[in-house]
């Protein structure tokens, strides 16, 4: 058992520093994500050890239940793959930059559109794609009217990792914790929509309090062009993820699970897409979204699967979640997840913690995922290890030439972060 732990903090202690200093390493002309490799690695080195019994692992993969995690990452990447195709029409530009021409020129309302913009297709794609697709817009804009870009980050970022509480579908963590108790997508709504609204105003209100000033500028307005590309492919696309949803929404009265749903929709989009590659040569859409699709995933969360098997064998979760007690799961179990998303990552932690509830009543145990899901959407905002839509932020930052470091991200996370949890779990304490 120490050897198991002591390879698994290592793992970790190695996986946030490539975090927080060597978010991508450049090999040849590929940029890729150590993160990804480091869990691998130590994920290789726990099963060739015989520390994560192989067995067991291989029983996860193949078993017939809502977490395996082939069913969780098909999930995730079909809807992903229907929203960023979507983008690929320019559907999303064209709304950002509906939003940029109903502002005028106030950058104030310029900051509420973006944020409610935002919130709306967080709650209907999902937090990763909103920060994919939204942010190269947001740097663009930014740099070219000469406006502040960190109150619109910010507002952006935090949007997507609050709104992405909504639904089930709008965070992978929620997928699993949701998933792993054996909660359906109505029954998900109709628990997390109060908090996610009222930790939405919230936050809303801390960041034009903090920004206040930054907000009274004025931007240069110069004309923002961005056009639909393909009608068809929008038609097809939108209409495609929008009978994926009904359908999800159905799920558990059709007794059909979500995974299988999305990947049928994903199906149906994928076989138009070729079509339409072969029918029209400099059609490129489809090459675009699926290179645009965060791969480096699959490696990530298979990885850590294993070390959460590993840390389960040998009995180191239920130590965890006695600790955790029984009484107050919703606070304990929330400020749990938050914080340790920030050390492992809220993939790894939701996977540790749907099996943490341990000799709670089932009320309680209900409590204490529902707390769990809002650490682990939550939590991104607090630090870039936090979640993978942080490391995708702070990536594209990079990219773009943004100054938005280490230490802005830590600063505005404690100050718009905090208010939002609290309000989010007090939310959830006295509803359940």
């Amino acid at each position: 058992m120490i050897a198991s732990v002591v390879i698994v903090i290592i793992t970790f202690l190695l996986l946030t520093s490539s975090v927080v200093f060597f978010p991508s390493v450049k090999v040849g002309r590929i940029k890729i994500g150590p993160y990804w490799v480091i869990a691998l690695v130590g994920a290789t080195v726990l099963l060739c050890a015989g520390l994560a019994p192989a067995t067991e692992v291989w029983s996860a993969f193949t078993s017939d239940s809502a977490v395996n995690p082939l069913k969780i990452l098909t999930l995730f990447f079909s809807m992903t793959f229907l929203s960023v195709y979507l983008d690929e029409t320019g559907f999303f530009r064209y709304l950002a930059k509906k939003a940029v021409d109903a502002a005028g020129g106030s950058a104030r309302k310029l900051f509420l559109l973006v944020y409610l913009l935002t919130a709306l297709l967080t709650v209907f794609t999902s937090n990763d794609v909103v920060i994919l697709t939204l942010t190269p817009f947001l740097c663009f804009f930014c740099k070219n009217t000469k406006l502040d870009p960190v109150p619109f980050l910010v507002g952006e970022f935090a949007a997507a990792n609050t709104y992405s509480m909504a639904l089930v579908i709008g965070n992978p963590t929620n997928i699993f914790l949701a998933t792993s108790a054996g909660i359906g997508f109505v029954d998900y709504l109709k628990v997390m929509i109060l908090p996610t609204i009222v930790a939405g105003l919230i936050e809303l209100s801390v960041i034009l309090l903090v920004f206040n000033k930054s907000l009274k500028s004025s931007p240069d307005r110069q004309p923002v062009t961005c056009v639909v590309e393909s009608k068809i492919d929008l038609v097809f696309g939108g209409v495609t993820l929008a009978i994926c949803l009904v359908f999800l929404v159905l799920s558990g009265y059709i007794r059909t699970e979500m995974w299988l749903i999305s990947a049928i929709c994903a199906g149906a989009l994928l076989l138009f897409a070729l079509i339409r590659r072969f029918s029209k040569a400099k059609d490129k859409r489809l090459v675009r979204s699926l290179v645009r699709l965060p791969w480096q995933l699959i490696p990530f969360v298979l990885s850590m699967f294993v070390i959460v098997v590993c840390l389960q064998h040998w009995g180191l979760s239920d130590k965890i979640g006695e600790m955790l007690g029984d009484k107050y799961v919703v606070f304990s179990y929330g400020a749990a997840s938050y914080l340790v998303a920030n050390v492992i990552n809220n993939i790894p932690m939701s996977m540790l913690f749907s099996a943490l509830p341990v000799g709670l009543t089932s009320a309680e145990y209900l409590r204490a995922i529902y707390a769990s899901i809002v650490g682990s959407n939550l939590g991104a905002f607090l630090t870039p290890i936090g979640a993978l839509a942080g490391i995708m932020f702070t990536g594209l930052l990079e990219k773009y030439d943004v100054s938005f470091g280490f230490r802005t991200f830590v600063k505005y996370g404690f100050i718009v972060g905090l208010p939002t949890l609290a309000a989010a779990l007090t939310t959830l304490f006295f509803l359940l």
